[in-house]
């Protein structure tokens, strides 16, 4: 009997070939059939034993590249180390765009022409880790950013867009015992109170779990200086209130905010209601209050009790589960004890990967993003700014150390805050 090895696709299929015009050519009789069943079950087993052994060879190759690379990659960052010690013993800016240029455009000419694309993204990511290691050099000595301590404790005084009842009222409550509301009309009025020292902190919501972020809180947050010293979360359950004696039927326009009636939108669709948008949902229910004309406003059931108001119909926002997140701001950088998020805002090039190697230096930095946004800038073609947050502390090294790498990289770059979700 002969023996024969075979190593190849073509000599597998070969093969299994054989076997099957083999079986076929022995169809009638029962046992041929088995014996050919067998033989070619035989060579199904052999063929998936030389995969195997195929497969773990190749492993074992890729293992030692892998090897070698891991040694050529940390002789590499050991000479990053010098560089740095060069440049700042120098006093020179750690990022060289021209050096970098060169090189991407020298790998990639000399890089297969399937290969192209993906060397220019692995050489280009090491890069941005050599850039990391380099301003962590840059930065040895910085271990902070100054803060000063969170103390919510006492009587505060506190800028609340709406009125008594509105959610920015009941959410205040979450984080003070004792607190006076300066009431405001407009979310810039209590972004200017907190600016112009009117009030010590401000409210305002920035994020439903129905409709969205609050696209107003977001655009605010890029014009004034401030900085978010804590957060809190509110189940928000809308009710659509009227004056004593108005009947469904008789509702001519549902007045609220805009997140208010994005939230409840079934429930307007439903009824057909004509929607108007309010600067907030409690003052729309002052509004009506004021109003001779039978209309609603959406809002929650302790703003139409304090306006008078009656509740037509309870739990109408479109999801049962529905909460907004609130932030506190101030104009100082308070931090509280277990301060775990922080907020930052930012502006990328429009270059290609450019969102990609920002994450790069959260990840060589070992930090966790929870939360990315983009919002566009107005009176631009497009231009988007974004806003991050991640968990973290800003009296850690390696955040302190992020953040003086990214306020000196990129074209602009804003600190909003570190603070625990109260």
């Amino acid at each position: 009997m002969s023996l024969y090895v075979f190593t190849g696709a073509v000599q597998r299929e070969m093969l299994f070939s054989a076997l099957i015009k083999k079986l076929l050519q022995n169809g009638g009789k029962d046992g041929k059939i088995k014996t050919g069943i067998f033989c070619l079950q035989n060579a199904a087993n052999l063929t998936v034993r030389m995969i195997k052994m195929d497969l773990q060879e190749l492993r074992l190759q890729i293992n030692d590249v892998d090897k070698q690379l891991q040694e050529l990659f940390t002789k590499r960052m050991r000479l990053c180390y010098q560089v740095a010690e060069y440049k700042i013993a120098n006093d020179l800016p750690v990022f060289h765009k021209d050096r970098e240029k060169e090189i991407i455009a020298r790998v990639t000419e000399n890089a297969p022409d399937d290969l192209k694309g993906a060397t220019r993204v692995y050489f280009q990511t090491m890069m941005d880790v050599s850039k990391c290691m380099q301003y962590q050099q840059f930065f040895a000595d910085t271990d902070s950013v100054p803060y000063k301590p969170l103390d919510l404790s006492g009587r505060h005084t506190v800028a609340v867009p709406g009125t008594n009842g509105s959610y920015n009222h009941l959410a205040c409550s979450n984080l003070f015992d004792d607190f006076e509301p300066l009431f405001r009309e407009e979310f810039e009025d209590v972004f200017r109170a907190v600016s112009e020292g009117e009030a010590e902190f401000g409210i305002l919501p920035i994020v439903n779990s129905t409709a969205g972020s609050v696209a107003q809180t977001y655009e605010l947050m890029k014009q004034y200086d401030f900085k978010i010293c804590a957060g809190t979360k509110l189940r928000i359950s809308h009710c659509l209130a009227v004056k004593a004696g108005t009947k469904m039927e008789d509702i001519k326009a549902v007045y609220s905010h805009e997140q208010g009636l994005q939230q409840c939108s079934d429930f307007i669709r439903g009824h057909g209601f004509k929607t108007h948008r309010y600067a907030n949902t409690s003052l729309a229910a002052k509004f009506i209050k004021e109003s001779a004309e039978p209309f609603a406003a959406i809002c929650s059931e302790k703003a139409a009790e304090e306006c008078g108001l009656e509740i037509l119909q309870k739990n109408i926002q479109n999801a049962e589960e529905n909460y907004t997140k609130f932030i506190l701001i101030s104009r100082e950088t308070y931090k509280s004890a277990n301060a775990n998020t922080i907020s930052v805002c930012l502006a990328l090039p429009h270059q290609s990967s450019s969102l990609y190697r920002l994450l790069t230096k959260f990840s060589v930095a070992g930090l966790n993003l929870s939360m990315i946004e983009s919002m566009p800038i107005a009176n631009t073609d497009f231009d988007v700014v974004f806003y991050l947050d991640f968990h973290g502390a800003i009296d850690t090294p390696e955040v302190a150390k992020l953040i003086s790498e990214l306020e000196q990289e990129l074209s602009y770059f804003k600190f909003l805050g570190n603070y625990e979700e109260v």
